[in-house]
Parts: structure tokens; C-alpha cells; sequence
């Protein structure tokens, strides 16, 4: 075919921003549970208890409602949503700061899974479980891994599949029943799955700045691990749920930002000085309204990356890699200004700011810093530094 006759390339369809009518519905959903069982009270009291999350908020928003299976075939009693469904959950769980695993279960692990062979009972079943919110998956891998910058395997595999090895700062180790171990076996990188409860799995606790995500060591010594993926096909799949992760994680900032400025403006509209409300002042009015601007932005990006996920676009790396690049510092930003212009309250331990702030200084580094995805961006897009 010469280039005369050559079919023009078909364009990419733009990108969807809004939300439909089902994920309103969604979202008025997980919103009125999370107002009823997760409040800023319950949370603060939460922190302070042994729990690593709070089961019975998580059986409802899991199980009753059935957030946990969105991402998961229906032939697998999932609901066959798409991370669209899945970013409106997040941005009502980064509202709420609630203390429960679903982006490291129901987003990271569910996604890994899927990259791999669903023709074995192993992988099927364990879709199953988590969809039904009957188990929590964790893919055991740094908190700080960046999609496109998997590290070395820290854990071996021996011939019998028994994984030997330790992996660092894993969230939500503690709570989890199913890990997804990333292990060198005889012939690369394979994937496997290991029960959390099994001989040799051991679980060390460290403390987090964000404690309603809690972290742990992952040490095994001799664990049985059933194999999953081996090869491109495990790497693929691996780097699909920190792909989907990353991409996510952008609503949950969102999430963080919004209720950082909508608690901003309250407060100013009801605090007086001089007998005037604080908002009211031209200084704080402008510190306010520019905060907006970013929020918008960044709502923007994050609904970018979801659907470009959600649609298979070739852009969604570009896509994710600018929505953590501008996401996760509006979050940061968003939490410090609701500190400081609460002045002296939002400084306590009573007032949920702090909450708002470790969890947005928590995400930050989460999935990759904002540095690592504007470095990632520069080479999707190939504009390289000299």
C-alpha cells in the first residue's frame, strides 16, 4: 500500500470526565456508609487500637455493597465494572481517610491476578474470595514501587515453589489473608500465591506516618508458594496493578483534597475575628480560590487516568504518569492549607486534619513519587532531559 492510499490512522476517542449516572449512585452509596460508620470520631479512635482496619466497615463496603468485586469478571461473582466504578469508590475513601485495604485488595491484588492464566482453580478461587470480600490480597511488594520501575526480586523460589526472602514496608500486611509474592525462580521472575497464615510466613509490623494504612515486613523461610504467572507473563501482570494502582490512587488524593478545601471553607465561613467570618478576608479568599483551581485540575487528571484505563487507550501510562505527577502534591498542598488556615484547632490531635495529612504525605510516596512519574512522563512522551 503506498502512501497515497494508505487508510488515515483512526483517532483516539477523547477521553470521558464525567461521571455517569451509575457511578453517582455508586458513590451516594459508599458516601452514606462511610458518614455512618467512618466519621472523623471513629476514625481517630480507630488509629490508636491494635486493629490494622476496621473488619466490619470493611465486610459492608466490601460484601453489602459490593465494592470489592468492581474490577472482577461476573463469571467470578464480580460485578464486571471498570476502574471508572473504582476511582468513584476511591475518591469517597480518600473523603473519609477510612481505615480499610481496598486499594492494596480489591484494586492492586485483584489486578495482578487477572494478568495472570485464569485457567488454573488457584487463580479463579482466589478472585472469588476477594471479590466476595472474604479474604484480603496484598501483592507483596514495596509501598514505594513505581509502575516501569520494578526492582530486583528480594525473594527466591526453589524448585517445590518454597520462597525463601523479605520484602519491606508492604501495606496492609497485617490484615492480609492472600499475598502475591513476586519471587526469582530457575527461570526469572514468576508469581506466586502464598496464605498469609502458612508455615514460614512471618509479618513484622512497623509503624507508619499514616496509621489508617498500616505497613509490615514480609519475611519467608521456606513458604509454600502456588505458582501463578512465570515469566513476561508474571512481569505483565505485576506491572499492570501498579499501572492500575498508580492510576487510582490519583481519586483517592482527589478524595483528600476535596474534603480538605470543602472543611477549609466551612470553617472560615463560620470562624469571626473582628466580627467579620476569616473567609471573608481578600488574603484568605484568594489562598482559597486558587486551592479550587487546583482541585479541578486535579479532579481532571485523576478522571483521565481512570478512563484511560478503563478504555485500554495507548495513553493510559501518559495518563497515570500526570495524574501522580499533579495529583499527589495538590493533596499535600490541600492538607497544609486546611491546617493552617484552621489555625490553632487544626493542630490538635482532636481535629481530623492530621489525618488528612499523613494519609496525602503517605500517598505522595506511594506507587512512585511525583519526581519518579514526571521522569516516566518525559520518557513516554520523549522529552528526555540533555
Amino acid at each position: 500500500m503506498t502512501a497515497e492510499t494508505r487508510l488515515p490512522a483512526v483517532p483516539t476517542p477523547d477521553p470521558d470526565l464525567l461521571y455517569s449516572q451509575d457511578e453517582e449512585a455508586l458513590r451516594s452509596a459508599v458516601r452514606a456508609l462511610l458518614a455512618d460508620r467512618s466519621d472523623p470520631a471513629t476514625v481517630l479512635a480507630g488509629v490508636t487500637s491494635d486493629e490494622p482496619y476496621d473488619g466490619a466497615l470493611w465486610r459492608a463496603l466490601a460484601a453489602e455493597i459490593g465494592t470489592a468485586g468492581l474490577l472482577v469478571p461476573e463469571r467470578l461473582g464480580g460485578a464486571g465494572a471498570s476502574t471508572r466504578e473504582a476511582a468513584v469508590v476511591l475518591e469517597e475513601l480518600g473523603r473519609s481517610v477510612a481505615p480499610v485495604p481496598y486499594l492494596t485488595s480489591a484494586v492492586l491484588a485483584v489486578t495482578a491476578l487477572l494478568g495472570c492464566d485464569l485457567g488454573p482453580v488457584e487463580a479463579a478461587a482466589a478472585l472469588t474470595a476477594l471479590a466476595e470480600g472474604r479474604t484480603v490480597g496484598v501483592l507483596a511488594l514495596p509501598w514505594t514501587t513505581a509502575p516501569g520501575r520494578l526492582p530486583a526480586p528480594t525473594v527466591t523460589a526453589g524448585p517445590d515453589g518454597a520462597l525463601t526472602g523479605r520484602v519491606t514496608s508492604v501495606a496492609d500486611a497485617g490484615s492480609a489473608g492472600l499475598l502475591l509474592v513476586r519471587a526469582q525462580g530457575r527461570n526469572g521472575p514468576a508469581l506466586y500465591a502464598v496464605d498469609a497464615a502458612a508455615d514460614g510466613v512471618r509479618t513484622e509490623p512497623v509503624t507508619p506516618l499514616d496509621l489508617t494504612r498500616p505497613l509490615g515486613h514480609l519475611a519467608f523461610d521456606g513458604a509454600p508458594g502456588r505458582l501463578l504467572a512465570a515469566g513476561a507473563r508474571a512481569e505483565a501482570a505485576v506491572e499492570r496493578a501498579l499501572l492500575t494502582g498508580a492510576g487510582l490512587l490519583a481519586s483517592e488524593q482527589l478524595g483528600i483534597a476535596e474534603w480538605c478545601l470543602s472543611e477549609t471553607v466551612r470553617y472560615t465561613a463560620g470562624r469571626t475575628q473582628f466580627g467579620r467570618p476569616v473567609g471573608s478576608f481578600q488574603a484568605l479568599k484568594h489562598r482559597m480560590a486558587a486551592l479550587w483551581l487546583e482541585v479541578a485540575s486535579a479532579r481532571a487528571a485523576a478522571r483521565n487516568a481512570a478512563d484511560a484505563l478503563a478504555s485500554g487507550s495507548p495513553d493510559a501510562a501518559v495518563a497515570v504518569a500526570v495524574a501522580q505527577a499533579y495529583c499527589a502534591p495538590v493533596a499535600v498542598q490541600a492538607a497544609q492549607e486546611c491546617i493552617q488556615l484552621h489555625g490553632g484547632i487544626g493542630m490538635t490531635w482532636e481535629h481530623p486534619a492530621h489525618l488528612f495529612l499523613k494519609r496525602a504525605k503517605s500517598d505522595e510516596l506511594a506507587l512512585g513519587s511525583p519526581g519518579r512519574h514526571r521522569e516516566a512522563l518525559a520518557e513516554l512522551v520523549d522529552l528526555r532531559a540533555p
